[in-house]
């Protein structure tokens, strides 16, 4: 028996039964989720069959993906349009405003529309949450299409600190979801393998906010760093909500009643001490920067 070649198709396999092992897979973890068969014998059979599909998938995106990075890569540096989101700083940031900002107004309009049909509070105040952070999002995107990025200093770094002052208000509606979910012990619940897409996505959210954060700081510019501290504040409130939908998912009945809300808590008040923190390093850097413009 050749045993490398059972192992290299073992890993490689062809692409079609790739899609059909993740097909099945994707099938029996819905069913084991919805049955609530999560202990059951034909549970564990679909993690390994899920593990497996996963794994020769990633394997596989390795292996090619790369390849096809670069192509999309160098066709979208041959587009005008491309070539000048991709190398000039300030547009992208623009552009970003833009579509950061659409995403947000979808939020509040789901967000408001399941609470007054739900009657819930949790999904109300979750929508002044992101009504605040459109609010800056809608400020500094009329700033950049008025004045425009490094144009007029002074005029930057006071829509800057007035974003800043407004992010100190996010804690109030941060504070309001905090305490819903540790008084009523709700919040966010995904259904079957939706937890695991959630998770990918806030865990990529979260990494990319926290790494523009510190690439845009060469750029010396307070709307740009400004628009990424806005976007690090809802990708931390992403992480609360997945803490809280796993905590749920996951949760056994054997753990302290008191675990959830002592975990919740400990990353709630974790969450409004950085975004606290970054408004008062907005308004702060920036009332320095313009007391030395007035005095030049």
């Amino acid at each position: 028996m050749d045993w490398k070649k059972m192992y290299k198709n073992l890993i490689y396999p062809p692409v079609w039964l790739m899609l059909i092992a993740a097909v099945i897979s994707t099938v029996c973890l819905t069913a084991v989720f919805v049955k609530g068969w999560d202990e059951s014998p034909f549970a564990y059979v679909t993690y390994v069959l899920a593990f497996y599909s996963l794994s020769v998938i990633c394997i596989a995106c390795v292996k090619v993906f790369p390849l096809y990075y670069r192509n999309i890569k160098q066709k979208i540096y041959n587009n005008k349009f491309g070539n000048r989101y991709m190398t000039d700083a300030v547009f992208k940031t623009h552009i970003s405003l833009y579509i950061s900002l659409c995403i947000n107004l979808l939020y509040v309009a789901t967000n408001l529309f399941t609470g007054i049909w739900y009657r819930s509070v949790w999904s109300v105040t979750l929508a002044a949450y992101y009504i605040i952070l459109a609010v800056m999002r809608f400020l500094l995107l009329r700033f950049t299409n008025r004045v425009g990025i490094g144009k007029d200093r002074e005029k930057e770094l006071k829509r800057s600190r007035l974003c800043g002052i407004i992010l100190i208000t996010v804690n109030l509606a941060l504070s309001g979801v905090v305490i819903l979910v540790i008084s009523q012990n709700k919040g966010f619940r995904y259904n079957g393998i939706l937890i695991y897409v959630m998770a990918m996505y806030t865990f990529y959210v979260t990494t990319h906010s926290i790494i523009n954060i510190f690439k845009y700081r060469k750029y010396n510019s307070p709307v740009m760093s400004t628009a990424k501290s806005i976007n690090l504040a809802a990708a931390l409130v992403s992480m609360l909500s997945l803490e809280t939908a796993m905590l749920y998912q996951f949760g056994t009945e054997s753990a302290s009643p008191y675990f959830n809300r002592i975990m919740i808590g400990a990353t709630g008040a974790g969450v409004c001490l950085i975004v606290v923190t970054m408004a008062v390093y907005t308004i702060v850097r920036a009332n320095k920067e313009l007391k030395k413009l007035r005095k030049s």
